[in-house]
């Protein structure tokens, strides 16, 4: 795995960063990678990032993950120091340099190196930086088997204190909930919101399907609007399932037909236990068997070439 390190811009400080050409990546291996100790991303958790596959060659919803990487730094007054094409276009070549067809790439931007003040005017320039390695979130024999989730007592973040719109560097909230899911032998950990009703998983949108009707928690609810939940979505509707976004409780998803989770990492995966209760038959339902295989089907065919 390598690293490419967008270096700090101060050097930089007089161009417009329009396109590639206005900076020269530098490019580490993993053991090499360095980021200043004064980074506001590491002291703060102030950024954001963006988590991207890449299948057969071919970069999945970059567009879709760049302009919310974007909304993001508008929500927080971050300024990303380039353009969507440079960063596309470093995003690409930093694939390239790993001889990589399959993979993920971490798309990072932090506030830059500042004081130990929470002041983020005292950061001059955001810092980037691109990872791109292979990842397996899950055996893939989950898959196949299903999850088994537990509910846990960490909430989700109010909105109104940390919106999960932005996907900011700060995860704490979602590494409490994980906690609990490891002591809890569990795959992952079901988050409720500030009213009790499902926001979503640590790392993942859930999704209850009931007499063939597919629902999921709206972002009011505290969900991320997770792109692979829009891709759910899109393969629901081509396969001619009803949708719909709207608050569940823990009893929707105890007394569902089938339950799944999506996000990027985890791609979308089967859960057949939540709180020591079978969903369903205990077995991966055929509507979620049918929506990976689809979801499966368009990773290879679709997407940004890399190597074009």
């Amino acid at each position: 795995m390598k690293v490419v390190h967008v270096p700090p811009p101060w050097a930089l400080r007089k161009q417009r960063f329009t396109s590639t050409e206005n900076f020269t990546p530098k490019r580490t291996r993993k053991s090499d990678a360095k980021i200043s100790v004064f980074d506001h991303g590491l002291l703060y958790g102030d950024g954001i990032f963006e988590g991207i596959r890449f299948y057969n060659g071919r970069v999945f919803r970059l567009g879709e993950h760049l302009d919310r990487l974007w909304d993001s730094a508008r929500s927080i007054c971050l300024e990303i120091p380039m353009t969507k094409e440079a960063m596309t276009e470093a995003l690409l070549e930093a694939i390239r340099q790993n001889h990589l067809r399959d993979g993920y790439v971490r798309l990072i931007v932090t506030r830059g190196i500042g004081n130990l003040g929470l002041n983020p005017t005292q950061c001059k320039w955001p810092s980037v930086i691109i990872i791109v390695a292979a990842i397996t979130l899950y055996h893939e024999n989950l898959y196949k088997k299903g999850l088994t989730i537990v509910t846990c007592a960490t909430r989700r973040c109010n909105p109104g204190a940390l919106n999960p719109a932005v996907k900011s560097l700060n995860y704490l909230n979602n590494v409490m909930a994980r906690l609990e899911a490891n002591l809890a032998d569990a795959d992952e950990a079901l988050m409720l919101n500030d009213v009790g009703n499902v926001a979503e998983c640590t790392a993942d949108n859930i999704f209850v399907v009931k007499r063939s009707q597919i629902v999921t928690p709206p972002v009011t609810a505290g969900a991320l609007r997770g792109i692979t939940r829009s891709v759910a979505f899109e393969i629901a509707t081509e396969l001619g399932f009803k949708t719909l976004k709207a608050d569940i409780t823990r009893h929707d998803v105890y007394a569902a037909d089938e339950c799944f989770l999506t996000g990027t990492a985890a791609e979308i995966v089967p859960v057949v236990k939540a709180d020591g209760r079978l969903i369903g038959n205990g077995k991966p339902g055929p509507i979620t068997m049918r929506i990976i295989a689809r979801f499966r089907e368009m990773t290879r065919e679709t997407g940004t070439p890399i190597f074009a």
